[in-house]
């Protein structure tokens, strides 16, 4: 809109936006290529199909649209040997050109509807009934216009419907014929581009809808993950806060076990404890940056597979039976490792008493060279499964924490009808503490 436009009324202003729309329906690239695609198959009635039907199903709007013109066409060729003779020109102008006008709307729709426009006058003048429009050509003018309305916008159906009763109104008015049917066509129109325009309308907004769902899900599961991931850190805070503050303490008191230590040596303990109680403090501000408003320090420490006895008899009482299986020598693992087996154990413990009720469960550990085994299986349920409150994003955790310490998992369903938890958890040989280390 230019600057003249807008110091313009604002009914001059309305003026020029509503030819802007005509033209830019109705007149930019009109007879551009725009191929008609074939239908979507996946919904409820199509889905019942095979592969092969389904496939051929998506070609049904072409063989309607291929139909309605042989119909156009043997009406206009009925009509013609009918009015006395094999009228060529009749044959033509109310039969095979109306029928091409409708086959046009696969490739190029907009074109179709002038082409239907530009033939209402020529197949009126030589059909011999009908003004302005004649039997087929009435058929064929109706179609073209639902096909391009379903294939643009609703705008376009309107401006559509306003030339053809137009047209009809100019032809009625200009004393060819007494018995115009304009008023027909202003109805049956009206009516069809309706029901077109609502049904398009309505799929616009499943669309839209289905759109803003995806966005939604995809949101909820993004913040969900990372709430997993805040709380994975803060819960792993107290388990680095222990270790460094073991490296400053050592390295204070390290000194203090040697006999007249060198000055270079109680520098570099004094560096190490310097950096430690540095690490320290950037720890406690990064947790400040994760912790959630709500949060609380816990009491107790970080729980580790030693404790897991007392959770299953927590989950005993709550009425899951579980068992436990050891397999292999069972050492210390790093306190990252032990807190995350843990809460892997416990949120699948907490999945089979929300989702499978009144069934049983298994806890298998597996110590093997260079890391660590874990698998949770549950029964199926023998009670009615209630709603769960919760978000659904358990699994997600679980994958968190086993990825966090470059491990493996799969969750599935068993083949009793329960559900299978497995994961196995690196750990380097380098890294796993021996009992004269711990003692």
């Amino acid at each position: 809109m230019t600057e003249t436009t807008k110091n313009r009324s604002p009914e001059f202003r309305l003026a020029a936006g509503v030819i802007a729309g005509l033209r830019q329906d109705l007149f930019h690239d009109a007879f551009a290529y725009r191929s008609l695609p074939p239908m979507r198959t996946g919904r409820a009635l199509t889905r019942l199909l095979s592969e092969r039907m389904r496939v051929r199903a998506g070609w049904t709007p072409h063989a309607l649209v291929g139909l309605a013109a042989l119909i156009t066409f043997l009406m206009g060729f009925g009509r013609a040997d009918g009015a006395g003779g094999w009228s060529g020109i009749e044959i033509i102008t109310t039969g095979l050109l109306p029928a091409a006008a409708v086959v046009l709307t696969l490739v190029r729709p907009v074109g179709a509807f002038w082409m239907s426009m530009a033939l209402t006058p020529v197949s009126a003048i030589f059909s011999s009934e009908g003004w302005p429009w004649a039997p087929s050509m009435f058929l064929a003018h109706l179609v073209v216009l639902v096909v391009v309305a379903a294939r643009t916008r609703p705008r376009t159906a309107a401006w559509m419907w306003v030339l053809t009763v137009l047209l009809g109104f100019v032809m009625a008015n200009i004393g060819w014929h007494p018995y115009a049917v304009t008023g027909p066509m202003a109805v049956a129109s009206a009516f069809a581009l309706l029901v077109v325009t609502v049904v398009q309308t309505r799929r616009d907004a499943e669309r839209e809808v289905t759109v803003q769902r995806t966005v939604t899900a995809v949101e909820r599961d993004r913040r969900t993950l990372l709430e997993e991931r805040t709380t994975i850190a803060r819960e792993l805070h107290d388990v680095v806060a222990h270790h460094m503050s073991v490296v400053a303490i050592q390295a204070e008191a390290a000194p203090y076990r040697v006999e007249n230590p060198p000055p270079e040596l109680e520098q570099a303990f004094l560096t190490i404890r310097e950096n430690a109680v540095a690490a320290l403090t950037e720890l406690r501000r990064v947790l400040g940056v994760v912790r959630a408003e709500d949060y609380q320090a816990p009491d107790a420490p970080q729980p580790t597979l030693a404790e897991l006895d007392g959770l299953l008899a927590n989950v005993a009482d709550a009425g899951l039976m579980a068992g436990k299986t050891i397999t292999g020598a069972v050492r210390e693992l790093p306190q990252g490792v032990e807190l995350s087996a843990y809460r892997i154990i416990q949120e699948a413990l907490s999945n089979t008493l929300r989702h499978a009720p009144g069934a049983t469960a298994k806890v298998e550990i597996g110590y093997v060279l260079g890391g660590l085994g874990l698998r949770v299986v549950n029964g199926p349920p023998t009670g009615p499964v209630k709603p769960s409150q919760g978000a659904g994003h358990g699994i997600t955790g679980m994958r968190e924490r086993v990825a966090m310490l470059n491990g493996e998992m799969t969750a599935e369903p068993a083949a009793d009808g329960g559900y299978e938890i497995s994961a196995f958890i690196p750990v380097p040989l380098a890294q796993e503490p021996t009992r004269s280390e711990t003692s």
